[in-house]
């Protein structure tokens, strides 16, 4: 019989001699998978195993009160008499700002001292006001531009313009975490991403392990705070095999794609995902919490994000960052009064409970607590211009030349006031805090040296601080 020409082999005897002698080398993958995995493993636990800082550490966490946006220190903690002189009226000398600016606005706000240091702290935070004797307010923050993308930039990752590392990437860059089955650093944003979103908490060049975690704590069924952690029909055996598959696998085409750091993040977060499975579900689960514990941080979004902050640094997650919404809710550019107490409502009663909780269990001392936005607000009315959306002179504009933060525990000096600004609240005149000074401070306060955590890359040095940064002395106890 003619063959027939219109038939062709499924594969020719080359490829089948090729995968012939694969076939004989695959029947030792079960001994080379198991033993990739387990490197693989090892290597993700290993980066981020606690690590010994630089020198002797008065902190071990981070919990980051993001209050985004921009509050008006002038409204807060940073009292100015002067604007109640110049009521309604054009204050003395020109103050560049983003916009067009008017007369004076004094605080609608009552200002009391508080504590034996006698802190003065506006009404709208008295659950706050109760720790006065163990804040640090700085009152002589300043940035370098009064916009929200480079601002957050700045305070985030320390560079206004390209993307970089977070800060709490270089935290647990340097000293990993102690508790391998939960994130190390950990970004709580009700609602969706802030401004500039993930790029707040990414670890950019460095590996992918220490970017930061998002959770949506607007959601408060655990199956949705913390998606997909569970296989829904896998049991814990057959997902391990599975993962350590996938991983195997996973690991030779990075090999082969010159470490792509995308997918080292990727590999990272199935390993980590593997881990969390039962942590996560203690962790953020805080229905686990006394009805009394639960009443004192509120049963609202700011109460559990508050509550779940401390539960994660409780079980040793090194950084947490926590917001207070998506977008900038504290951008008030108008109806200040009624703005800025709404959003001190959301958040002073789950402020004061986790200082409290921290202090109760020997928490504090060891946790540094830091509250603040990107930059502070203008001493003047911002008049309603085409654009802007402002409708009516009750606002005040975007401020970096000088606006206040406050720490907490961590080995801080509590009760004082450090810094000021001008008699307006305008400008920082008295002891100026740049944002990397800042950072270099919290750095040291973790035991890390800012000029000395620093990672290879394109060919140079990188660290948080750039080139810049000093830490204050002043503020350590």
């Amino acid at each position: 019989m003619a063959p027939d020409p219109h038939f062709q082999l499924p594969i020719s005897r080359r490829e089948a001699l090729r995968r012939t002698g694969m076939g004989m080398g695959w029947l030792g993958a079960t001994s080379l998978l198991a033993a990739e995995t387990a490197a693989a493993e090892a290597n993700s636990q290993r980066s981020m195993a606690p690590r010994p800082p630089h020198q002797k550490a008065r902190a071990r966490a981070v919990i980051h009160l993001f209050a985004n946006g921009g509050p008006s220190h002038l409204d807060t903690f940073d009292r100015k008499v002067v604007l109640e002189q110049y009521a309604g009226r054009e204050v003395p000398g020109v103050l560049p700002t983003e916009r067009r600016t008017g007369a004076a606005l004094p605080s609608p706000f009552a200002f009391h001292r508080h504590g034996e240091s006698g802190l003065e702290i506006s009404d709208l935070f008295p659950s706050v006001a109760r720790h006065a004797d163990r804040l640090l307010v700085v009152r002589s923050m300043h940035a370098d531009v009064p916009n929200h993308e480079p601002s957050l930039m700045l305070m985030n990752c320390g560079d206004g313009r390209l993307v970089r590392p977070s800060t709490g990437a270089w935290v647990t860059y340097g000293l990993g975490t102690e508790n391998q089955n939960l994130p190390g650093f950990v970004a709580l944003c009700p609602g969706g991403y802030p401004i500039k979103g993930t790029e707040n908490w990414r670890s950019a060049f460095l590996p992918g392990a220490y970017q930061g975690t998002y959770v949506d704590t607007k959601k408060k069924k655990i199956a949705e705070l913390i998606e997909n952690v569970r296989h829904p029909l896998l049991d814990r055996e057959s997902q391990r095999r599975q993962l350590d598959l996938t991983l195997a696998l996973d690991r030779r085409h990075l090999e082969s794609r010159q470490h792509d750091p995308q997918l080292e993040a990727r590999l990272a977060s199935m390993e980590l995902a593997w881990r969390m499975q039962f942590a996560a579900t203690d962790a953020f689960d805080v229905s686990r919490e006394p009805a009394h514990v639960l009443a004192r941080y509120g049963d609202d979004i700011q109460g559990r994000q508050m509550l779940i902050a401390r539960r994660l640094v409780e079980r040793g997650v090194r950084y947490v960052q926590v917001w207070h919404g998506e977008g900038q809710p504290w951008d008030s550019h108008d109806q200040i009064e009624k703005n800025h107490r709404r959003l001190a409502g959301e958040c002073d009663r789950a402020i004061g409970a986790l200082l409290d909780d921290l202090v109760q269990m020997g928490l504090l001392e060891s946790t540094l607590v830091v509250w603040g936005g990107e930059f502070g607000r203008t001493p003047t009315v911002e008049l309603p211009s085409a654009g802007t959306g402002v409708k009516e002179p009750s606002g005040r504009d975007h401020n970096h030349h000088g606006f206040t933060i406050w720490l907490a525990g961590g080995g801080v000096k509590g009760g004082q006031a450090y810094g000021a600004t001008d008699e307006l609240g305008f400008k920082a005149v008295e002891k100026p805090v740049h944002v990397h000074d800042l950072q270099a401070t919290m750095l040291h306060l973790l035991g890390l040296d800012h000029t000395k955590l620093v990672y290879r890359h394109s060919g140079r040095d990188f660290r948080l601080t750039d080139v810049h940064g000093t830490v204050i002395e002043d503020w350590l106890a």
